[in-house]
């Protein structure tokens, strides 16, 4: 019996030595080269070469395309709000009113005043046709000498007299229809209305309250379209220059003519895409970014002031670029590394410098050629100078 087990126990531990040994040289190509067991598989995709787009995102803040503050034009209580705080209101629509009887009295006020001067009109003309007439009736009797040439004298005077009178009444009843004007235009301020189509805000003052014409009662912003504010880079701005020179070579603004993507705060993309429409006069020096203003089409008001998003666009064009998948590029002490399988199906592990990213694809700038094939698959056999067996895989282009 005891030898028997002794047996059974030697069996089992040569048996683990022999696995053992098998498992440690199958991670090992050179090893499995040398016992006749075939190279280890791996998965190589070729150096692409084509155009692409380069796009640049920046931090993004939405305003509305017009903000108008709501403030009264006169002073008064109000007496009632006609709108629903956060809905859509038009140009011209009453917001707000003011009690008006204060300016209706003193519109009737005026408009008496006026009739008073019209009237006194009527009278100095009535006046000067009388002073008119005794000139016309003394000035031959004068000349005759049957009357004293003192006679003609108070005539003329009188009608000189007459010509101012009318002439006074006149210029009172013009400040007087002035007047009328005035209280007419502040009866008619006392209705607040809306100075843009857009959304009306909450309102900053209750019924009852009196306000003045330093009050802001309200804002109402146009967000159809929406305008959107983005710092860009000083880099950026020259890069972009080059795209938006080709739109239209007059002009100095950035990306003119180039289409906008916007990124909203949940990841997702607005469908509808935006445009440039201005820059700031000046690169802020604290930061080294230039704000720039953009469009953007709103249908429905989706969109509304104080949100936050991301601005996309393409700033720069690279012809014939090489493209590797991220898969194929390690880092190693700070430098990049692709293992490149020859015509021998031999692995060399290659430094290379990258570029910008393009989707799921480096770009390469130097360290390799196209068409050659880089490992993407099985990375933990692609040492240099082993031998793989490569199995070509279609590259999944990234988007442009």
């Amino acid at each position: 019996m005891l030898r028997s087990h002794r047996l059974r126990s030697g069996l089992l531990l040569l048996t683990g030595g022999l696995l053992l040994a098998t498992g440690g040289c199958g991670g090992n190509p050179k090893v499995n080269a040398q016992a006749g067991m075939p190279p280890p598989m791996v998965q190589v995709a070729a150096v692409d070469r084509r155009d692409v787009s380069l796009t640049s995102e920046w931090i993004a803040t939405l305003d509305g395309y017009v903000n108008a503050e709501i403030q009264p034009h006169v002073s008064g209580y109000l007496i009632r709000q006609n709108y629903r705080e956060g809905s859509l209101v038009r140009k011209g629509d009453v917001l707000f009113e003011i009690d008006p009887r204060p300016f209706q009295a003193s519109l009737d006020q005026v408009k008496g005043q006026l009739a008073q001067n019209q009237a006194q009109v009527v009278q100095a003309q009535a006046q000067l046709v009388k002073a008119s007439q005794d000139v016309a009736r003394d000035t031959p009797l004068a000349e005759a000498r049957a009357i004293a040439r003192s006679q003609l004298d108070n005539d003329l005077q009188a009608k000189a007299g007459a010509e101012a009178a009318v002439a006074a009444a006149r210029a009172a009843v013009t400040a007087a229809e002035a007047s009328v004007e005035q209280a007419e235009l502040n009866l008619s301020f006392t209705k607040i209305v809306s100075l843009v189509d857009g959304i009306a805000g909450i309102a900053k003052a209750q019924i009852g309250d009196l306000v003045s014409t330093t009050s802001v009662l309200t804002s109402v912003s146009q967000v159809d379209p929406i305008k959107v504010y983005f710092p860009m880079s000083e880099q950026d701005y020259l890069r972009a220059q080059k795209i938006g020179t080709r739109a239209a070579s007059i002009q100095s603004t950035p990306l003119l003519g180039v289409a906008l993507t916007l990124v909203l705060a949940d990841g997702t993309i607005y469908p509808h895409a935006g445009e440039v429409l201005w820059t700031d006069r000046q690169v802020d020096p604290s930061t080294g970014t230039i704000r720039v203003a953009a469009g953007f089409p709103n249908p429905g008001n989706i969109l509304r002031p104080g949100e936050y998003a991301r601005v996309r666009a393409v700033t720069e064009e690279r012809h014939d670029a090489l493209l590797v998948p991220q898969a194929a590029v390690t880092e190693l002490q700070g430098v990049n590394q692709v293992a490149v399988v020859g015509g021998d199906n031999k692995v060399k592990i290659q430094n290379v410098q990258l570029g910008s990213q393009v989707g799921g694809e480096w770009i390469v700038s130097q360290g390799l050629e196209f068409g050659e094939h880089v490992v993407v698959g099985g990375m933990q056999y692609a040492r240099d100078g082993a031998v793989v067996s490569p199995s070509l895989v279609t590259a999944t282009k990234g988007a442009q």
